[in-house]
């Protein structure tokens, strides 16, 4: 009988986090212009998150002397400056540095970046957007498709460099979208249908028998629970 040649690889779980809230977080398109920071909330909302998953991460007896090893073994973040200030706290309580990764950027929204929501809410591209984001291109920027194979390709390169391993990435809101329809098998044109809120964790475990969305948009769940049932 002759033997498999299919490996089978330890399922490595992808912490998506979305950066905190910023002064123009609900207001405005920031997109990938620079120079926007966390608000005071946004960096609460992060120091937050990096006691959620510290607490995922040193799993074990609190009377342990040591700390158990982190089950976290890198921090990447789009190199924003929102989610580099939300990476930073997270990577600081597990003893990590953020490495910065590209992939994880926002979606480029061309000439509709910097404007404000509710005139874009007005334009009638905005229905497309909503209801056929798989067929609209923003003016001069990026597709919501391309958005969505640069992401989820970004993610697969991170699962392959760190097989059995848990790691943190901080990226945005569209794009940890995109990236939970992939792994759902849910089509792009209804990927805005999913919430992902400001500082919320989504968590996917990748192994070789495909994708499993453990949690997604969570604000204050205890991450130690984390696992297939």
């Amino acid at each position: 009988m002759a033997r498999s040649t299919t490996k089978t690889r330890k399922p490595t779980l992808v912490l998506l986090v979305r950066h905190g809230r910023t002064p123009t977080t609900g207001h405005v398109l920031p997109g990938r212009a620079p120079g926007l920071h966390l608000g005071d909330t946004g960096v609460a909302q992060a120091e937050a998150a990096a006691e959620r998953i510290v607490n995922l991460a040193f799993r074990g007896k609190a009377h342990h002397k040591r700390r158990p090893k982190s089950r976290v073994a890198a921090v990447y973040a789009s190199p924003m400056e929102r989610t580099q200030e939300t990476a930073a706290p997270i990577a600081v309580a597990l003893g990590l540095r953020v490495r910065s990764n590209r992939g994880l950027l926002e979606a480029d929204f061309g000439s509709w970046t910097g404007h404000k929501l509710a005139d874009l809410n007005k334009r009638p591209e905005w229905h497309q957007v909503q209801k056929y984001p798989s067929g609209f291109r923003f003016p001069g920027g990026e597709s919501f498709a391309e958005m969505q194979q640069r992401v989820t390709s970004t993610i697969q390169s991170l699962v392959d460099r760190h097989p059995g391993e848990a790691i943190v990435a901080v990226s945005h809101a569209d794009p940890i979208k995109a990236a939970v329809a992939h792994a759902m098998g849910t089509h792009l044109d209804l990927f805005q249908r999913i919430v992902v809120g400001p500082c919320s964790i989504s968590a996917i475990l990748y192994g070789t028998g495909g994708p499993v969305v453990l949690t997604v948009n969570s604000m204050g769940d205890d991450l130690t629970t984390l696992v297939p049932s």
